[in-house]
């Protein structure tokens, strides 16, 4: 079988290969190992804590229904990145056995109920639905967001995805000169010049509303390590704590490990979607390995 569930995990294995595989965490519906061929694709700090008692640092952390600390009202009492990586989901089961797919499903009665009562002071009637599918060399994940109120509510959505490198000294990502970047270290807006992204030093910006047709490339020496695809999901995070930041996180292990990773987050963070009752707003994430270099400017 495909797939493995217990009581805290679900793992996906390629029939093709057994050392592509994929770990879901019911905590968080979070993704915290995709392997090809026995090679991990994604960064896990080792003090990540795996036991349901703080979010996850690294793999792929789901952010809902807020992005960071917000000031707007009804998000004003949330903590950062709200309660989706912090409740414990319900696993729906496989929907396709080739490639591996699975559902897993959060509600108001799945939510971190001490989290989801500062939304809206808890009032609003909402359905999550996470399925993730495992190709022989690609991870999509997809959210669709229903409104099942009688009223309509707000959110932000973000894959908040730990990409594995092997040096960020010698890495680049691509595809974004001339787009609207809020940098939140410096808190100003300006339009990207770089024709790459290098890192030599703690980064952390906002790309905003960039075209889905771009596709964004993870290079290390002239070689293609990650592709990001997105579908419906305009923003794009980037994100290397560096050194210092990383030293003040207590489950960021080892503390030299910023130099073995880098957030790609696809996302709508820009501003709020909004969804009127009955409706459902859907977006997706895809990781393909590496291949050849792409320009592209849209």
């Amino acid at each position: 079988m495909p797939i493995e569930a217990s009581d805290d995990k679900v793992e996906l294995i390629s029939p093709e290969n057994p050392n592509t595989k994929v770990s879901v965490l019911l905590y968080g519906a979070t993704i915290t190992s995709w392997t090809i061929e026995g090679v991990e694709q994604l960064w896990l700090s080792s003090a990540a804590k795996l036991d349901g008692s703080r979010p996850v640092r690294g793999g792929i952390p789901l952010v809902f229904p807020v992005f960071g600390k917000s000031s707007a009202p009804g998000f004003d009492q949330l903590p950062q990145h709200g309660f989706a990586r912090n409740s414990t989901w319900e696993f729906l089961g496989q929907t396709k056995e080739n490639p591996p797919t699975v559902q897993f499903g959060l509600g108001p009665e799945q939510a971190n109920k001490e989290v989801y009562s500062k939304w809206d002071n808890g009032d609003n009637d909402f359905t999550l639905l996470l399925t993730i599918e495992l190709q022989p060399d690609a991870l999509i994940t997809t959210i669709e967001v229903a409104n099942s109120d009688s009223k309509p509510w707000k959110f932000n959505w973000l894959f908040h995805t730990y990409l594995a490198v092997d040096d960020i000294d010698d890495t680049l990502v691509n595809n974004l000169p001339g787009e609207t970047c809020y940098d939140q270290l410096l808190a100003e807006t300006y339009e990207e010049k770089a024709p790459a992204i290098d890192f030599n030093g703690e980064l952390d910006r906002i790309y905003q509303n960039v075209s889905c047709e771009k596709l964004l490339q993870v290079i290390e020496l002239g070689k293609v390590v990650h592709n990001v695809e997105r579908r419906n999901l305009p923003d794009v995070v980037v994100w290397n704590p560096w050194a210092n930041k990383a030293a003040g996180m207590a489950d960021f292990e080892p503390k030299d490990g910023f130099h073995k990773m880098v957030c790609i987050e696809p996302g709508h963070v820009h501003d709020f979607v909004t969804l009127e009752p009955g409706e459902s707003w859907t977006g997706s994430q895809i990781i393909r390995k590496g291949d050849a270099i792409k320009l592209q400017a849209i």
